[in-house]
C-alpha cells in the first residue's frame, strides 16, 4: 500500500511544472473600449438664462466648439461685437446652438443682438 501511494506521489510530482500557482482556466478580463478624445466635462457651454450669459467670461481653446443653451423663452444670440469672429444667429427660447471659437488667442467681447444688456467676453487662450 505504501508503495502504491509513493508511486502516485512520484507520478504527480513528475507531471508538475514546478509552479505552485494553480492553473487558471478562466480568461482574464480585457477592456477594448477606448477613452473618447473629448469628454462632456471638456465641453464649454454658455447658458442664457434670465437675460444673462453664464459664464459671462468663458475661457476656451482656439478653434474649440462651444455649445450655447437658451433657457429663456425669448430668442438670444451670442455675437462678437467687433468683426465677424463668431455669431450664433438667433437661438429660439428652449433651444441650443453651437459656434467655433476664433483661432487667434485673445479676448472677444460678445453681446445678444436682441438684448444689448446681455454681454460677455470670450477668452481664447
Amino acid at each position: 500500500m505504501a508503495l502504491a501511494a509513493a508511486a502516485v506521489l512520484l507520478f504527480a510530482t513528475a507531471c508538475s511544472d514546478g509552479d505552485d500557482e494553480p492553473a487558471s482556466t478562466s480568461p482574464s478580463p480585457t477592456s477594448s473600449a477606448s477613452s473618447p478624445a473629448t469628454t462632456p466635462a471638456d465641453t464649454v457651454t454658455i447658458t442664457m438664462e434670465n437675460f444673462a450669459f453664464s459664464p459671462a467670461n468663458p475661457q476656451v481653446r482656439p478653434g474649440e466648439k462651444i455649445t450655447v443653451v437658451n433657457k429663456d423663452s425669448a430668442a438670444h444670440t451670442v455675437t462678437a461685437t467687433e468683426g465677424d469672429a463668431f455669431d450664433t444667429g438667433s437661438i429660439a427660447g428652449g433651444k441650443s446652438g453651437t459656434f467655433t471659437a476664433p483661432s487667434e488667442p485673445g479676448e472677444y467681447a460678445f453681446v445678444c443682438t436682441f438684448h444689448p444688456n446681455m454681454t460677455g467676453t470670450l477668452i481664447v487662450g
